[in-house]
């Protein structure tokens, strides 16, 4: 999964078909999930372990047999422990049909006007199985299998509203609304600078706010100082480059924005745990 970008604007699948599917364990180079955001919806099923999601400003933590649905615009990152996830994103308007009483809930759904619910726990019941059914097929595509996708998608969508797994409007306040829109300005600073120097002043005025309140402010919402979110987020970009390109690590070090090796390598080290040269060659060798 290439949770690269806090905005991702990559292409889902095809022109036809806009979905991709993502298994993710301990050894994919994005593990962790840093915060970002998509116009895509997706659902993530939890196979092993436990996973800690941050929605906007709700978090908590999903276990095995657990599906989240993200909506569109949703703020979110996650925190794996001993975690292995899969992810289905998917365009909405893949399920647009034009004159039938379907195109009312879909449109429903992308205007926000219906926000499904964002959290089910492991159950037994239709949903849970539908979804699975949804995750096994898209994982081996076999001939025809884009049918049976469309309508498991359907399936899901019209079991939630059948549930009333739903609300009609939002529950963001304001204010709520405010700090989600300058958090996503902070981001996109780190994503469009992070291999430049970005200083704290540059962080808080893309929010906003005074030095000393953002640092605040960035801490509640993240859970993380803005200092060791970028240190993060340049370790997830060096990750990327480790394992799809030739480049030196010395290179990659000011490619990412560090300026400093041995500061790059205690960073890789206090978020991978391992340094850079042995995690290049333990997914080398794992692939």
């Amino acid at each position: 999964m290439q949770y690269i970008d806090y905005n991702e604007r990559k292409i889902r699948g095809t022109f036809d078909f806009p979905i991709e599917f993502y298994h993710i364990d301990s050894q994919h180079p994005q593990y962790a999930m840093p915060y970002h955001w998509h116009v895509e919806y997706e659902i993530i099923r939890i196979l092993e372990g436990k996973f800690t999601v941050s929605l906007d400003e709700n978090e908590f933590t999903a276990k095995e047999g657990d599906v989240i649905f993200i909506n569109s615009g949703t703020l979110h990152a996650g925190i794996p422990e001993n975690c292995v996830y899969e992810c289905i994103v998917f365009d909405m308007n893949m399920l647009m049909k034009k004159d039938t009483i379907s195109q009312k809930y879909i449109q429903d759904i992308m205007k926000h006007v219906i926000n499904i619910k964002e959290f089910f726990e492991k159950d037994s019941t239709e949903f849970h199985r539908t979804v699975w059914k949804l995750f096994d097929v898209m994982d081996k595509k076999n001939y025809g299998y884009q049918l049976i996708i469309q309508g498991c998608l359907y399936e899901v969508l019209g079991i939630l509203l059948e549930n009333g797994d739903f609300v009609t409007d939002s529950l963001q306040t304001p204010q709520n609304h405010r700090r989600i829109l300058q958090l996503k300005q902070v981001l996109e600073v780190i994503e469009n600078s992070y291999s430049s120097v970005i200083t704290l002043e540059a962080l808080s005025k893309a929010a906003g706010m005074s030095p000393k309140y953002f640092c605040r402010f960035f801490q509640e919402m993240t859970h993380k100082s803005p200092i060791d979110y970028l240190n993060y987020y340049r370790v997830e970009r060096a990750c990327f480059q480790l394992l799809n390109t030739d480049t030196s690590i010395t290179d990659i070090t000011y490619n990412v924005g560090f300026n400093d090796l041995s500061y790059f390598i205690k960073a890789f080290k206090k978020y991978k745990g391992i340094t850079p040269a042995k995690y290049r060659k333990l997914n080398y060798v794992s692939q």
